[in-house]
């Protein structure tokens, strides 16, 4: 455990965004060949794939591990502070990173098993698709496992404890980009102008009541606007408004309605105002579904792990590009006890190092259960 704790310090101290995360797959590739561990970069440029097979069985199991960082600045009152400014670990991957290099070395000198468990490292989960992108590039070709595992630290829930449950677990999560146009003027004559600035606060306010309206009241979803840009003076009626924000649901019907509904209401609020206006909406990542067969056997090895485990009563609107081999693969996600601790993505975040057991025994477990 110390090596793997020592190891997650200094992923800490050392962030890599996706697609860039070449130290980061440097000291994976190193771990595992240490352990005379077969790999492979074939996938992506970043990330890295192991391979460990045992006794005669074709059976071949997968065990993921997301690798990169988020482009914001670490805040957290630790020696191993993010180095970079601007990037930081705020969201748990450097310890997930650990979690499975732990798995690795105990799967490759004191574990039997018969099968064949490969180790996914994969880059760029946050908003770059890196699943999607190592799938499309022949990952389940190479290796067409038969079932699919994945975790994720979750501060809600306090250290040993792990939670799961079978159906949506996460959403899919969109992202639209508004732009508004008009002819722009001075601030003293808006009668000569259409009012950029007054359009783009009435679609903010509707957009929040988009969800309320248009879906079902037991359909999950959520939209937030998370950037407004509009103006540079204080005597200037801007020509230009920009809105950017998220949607998340759980199933196709309800993600169809929001993206005609955001469209209609940007549309014919910008209308009313005499402007014009432009949606692009963004189909990112797809809701992750675990199957049930793989559910209950990560309840099972929670249990057999001495975790405190439960199903969860409904999934969280955070999204997740583990979704993109759940769509190939049958399997399962869970959410692992990392708490107390600051929120994911908030900047005074750290990875709970008291997790890593109880990651690592996890996994260990899954591996028992599917290749006994």
């Amino acid at each position: 455990m110390n090596e793997l704790i020592n190891i997650r310090r200094h992923l800490h101290a050392n962030p890599e965004l996706g697609y860039n995360e070449f130290k980061t797959t440097e000291l994976i590739t190193e771990y595992l060949l240490k352990y005379d561990i077969q790999i492979t970069h074939e996938f992506c440029e970043t990330g890295v794939v192991g391979v460990i097979s045992k006794g005669t069985s074709d059976r071949m199991i997968g065990l993921r591990a997301d690798i990169d960082a988020l482009p914001m600045q670490d805040r957290s009152n630790n020696p191993w502070v993010s180095l970079y400014p601007g990037i930081a670990h705020a969201c748990g991957h450097d310890g997930h990173t650990a979690i499975l290099l732990g798995v690795a070395q105990e799967l490759a000198l004191n574990c039997e098993f018969d099968g064949t468990v490969v180790l996914i490292f994969q880059p760029a989960e946050e908003g770059l698709a890196g699943a999607r992108r190592m799938i499309e590039n022949g990952l389940f070709e190479m290796f067409p496992c038969s079932s699919i595992y994945a975790l994720h630290n979750w501060p809600e829930l306090k250290v040993g404890e792990l939670m799961t449950r079978t159906g949506p677990i996460m959403a899919a999560g969109d992202i639209f980009e508004i732009e508004i146009c008009g002819s722009g003027g001075h601030a003293a004559q808006p009668h000569l102008t259409q009012d950029i600035t007054l359009a783009m606060g009435e679609i903010v306010v509707m957009l929040n009541t988009v969800t309320s309206r248009a879906l079902h009241p037991c359909e999950p979803a959520v939209i937030t606007i998370t950037q407004v840009e509009c103006g540079s003076s204080h005597n200037m009626i801007p020509s230009t408004a920009r809105i950017i924000g998220t949607a998340r649901m759980f199933s196709p019907k309800a993600q169809d309605m929001l993206a005609s509904r955001i469209h209609d209401v940007v549309m014919k609020i910008a209308e009313s105002h005499g402007a014009k206006a432009h949606v692009n909406y963004i189909r990112c990542y797809p809701a992750t579904i675990n199957h049930i067969r793989e559910t209950l056997l990560s309840i099972d090895a929670g249990k057999m792990s001495g975790m405190r485990t439960a199903e969860a009563g409904y999934p969280a609107l955070t999204s997740e590009d583990f979704s993109f081999m759940l769509e190939k693969r049958p399997g399962a996600y869970v959410w692992l006890g990392s708490g107390p601790c600051a929120p994911l993505h908030h900047p005074e975040f750290d990875f709970n190092d008291d997790a890593i057991e109880h990651g690592v025994s996890w996994f260990l477990n899954v591996v028992k259960s599917e290749l006994a």
